[in-house]
């Protein structure tokens, strides 16, 4: 395994990791600020001055809550609510290129402070593989850029994956990724004069 970061100095948050056989193309979920200071951005976050209250709360309010059974049902949801937004944010995602096989689209989802809970992964096979492609969208007042792939089962409908979605890095970042996967899943011949 050959761990790099092609661009270091404006996006440190990507990285290609070649393993024998594969290439990983990986963004996690924070990025450095726009204006040149070299302050990280976190879109994810660990613990802040909220999670304690809850338990304070609780403790507080122990004695109505034990009491009415629809305090205690509104104290468990709200419990619940909260534990699953704190454990499924999105901490990475990631591109890898098989190049006899095909592409897979990967999200990494749990709590920044410990290992992934839940990996969603959508599989297309090289025969099913039409093209993959950078595109340009709105989103807001901006103009994002994202990367597709798409895919042409035996029905003949084709359908159309984003790749890196709910983090959407900047083009840059995309223009490396696209270059790898054009590389490496569809080689071009060298042209004969």
């Amino acid at each position: 395994m050959r761990q790099n970061r092609p661009l270091p100095d404006t996006h440190p948050e990507f990285s290609v990791i070649e393993w024998p056989g594969f290439r990983e193309y990986k963004v996690e979920n924070w990025r450095l600020a726009r204006n040149g200071s070299g302050r990280v951005i976190c879109n994810t976050t660990t613990w802040s001055w909220v999670d304690p209250c809850f338990p304070l709360f609780v403790a507080l309010f122990w004695s109505k809550i034990r009491g009415s059974v629809m305090f205690s049902l509104l104290t468990g949801a709200v419990l619940v609510v909260a534990l699953w937004f704190r454990c499924n944010q999105v901490l990475y995602e990631s591109v890898l290129v098989f190049p006899a096989l095909g592409i897979q689209l990967e999200t990494h989802r749990g709590h920044p402070s410990l290992e992934p809970f839940f990996v969603s992964r959508r599989f297309i096979h090289t025969s099913c593989l039409e093209d993959c492609v950078i595109h340009e969208g709105l989103r807001r007042w901006n103009v994002r850029y994202f990367l597709a792939a798409f895919k042409r089962p035996s029905s003949g409908t084709i359908s159309i994956h984003v790749a890196f979605e709910n983090i959407l890095p900047y083009f840059p970042v995309l223009r490396e990724v696209y270059l790898g996967v054009q590389d490496m899943m569809f080689p071009q011949e060298p042209e004969k004069n």
